[in-house]
């Protein structure tokens, strides 16, 4: 093992040790050597920002995106919740016809304020008109006619729904 200044042990071309004071070159590469590690260190800090920066970006743009994911879910929601609303005013509306005795109104309006908006609730009725196969009337049924109207999402929509009423008489 040698002792001395490790600087001045040099490889030859040859691949042999030999003991050499240090030339002008290396010297000047060891004085700015601080000079050059903080100049590589900051590259490389740059360019960790950039990817700082990209991963932002890119995360950005995610949260972005599951915002809007999530606002067309809730609003896909309460569309739901307005259509199963309605559903369930034409649902009442049928089974007050059938359990109220005698023949229902010809025609009839309500406005049913839900929590979404006032919905018209229309119903019309009419004698059905059916025949037997020999081609005998059948008396004592109507045909009910219930139409749900409302405006969801700024948008006029309907549903309706149509049932045999019979009262024997």
């Amino acid at each position: 093992m040698r002792r001395g200044n490790p600087q001045a042990i040099r490889k030859g071309r040859d691949g042999s040790l030999n003991r050499a004071q240090p030339d002008w070159r290396s010297r000047a590469i060891e004085v700015n050597r601080p000079y050059l590690r903080s100049t590589i260190s900051r590259s490389r800090n740059a360019f960790a920002l950039y990817e700082v920066l990209l991963g932002v970006f890119i995360f950005a743009i995610g949260v972005l995106a599951l915002g809007r994911a999530v606002e067309n879910c809730l609003h896909a929601s309460t569309l739901s919740a307005e259509e199963d609303r309605v559903r369930q005013i034409l649902s009442n509306r049928m089974a007050e016809i059938q359990a109220t005795p005698g023949f229902p109104d010809t025609v009839k309006e309500f406005n049913i304020d839900t929590g979404y908006g006032v919905v018209k609730l229309i119903q019309k009725s009419a004698p059905a008109g059916l025949t037997e196969p020999d081609g005998g009337q059948l008396g004592g049924i109507n045909l009910v006619i219930l139409t749900a109207q409302w405006a969801g999402g700024g948008v006029s929509q309907s549903k309706q729904i149509e049932f045999y009423v019979y009262r024997p008489g």
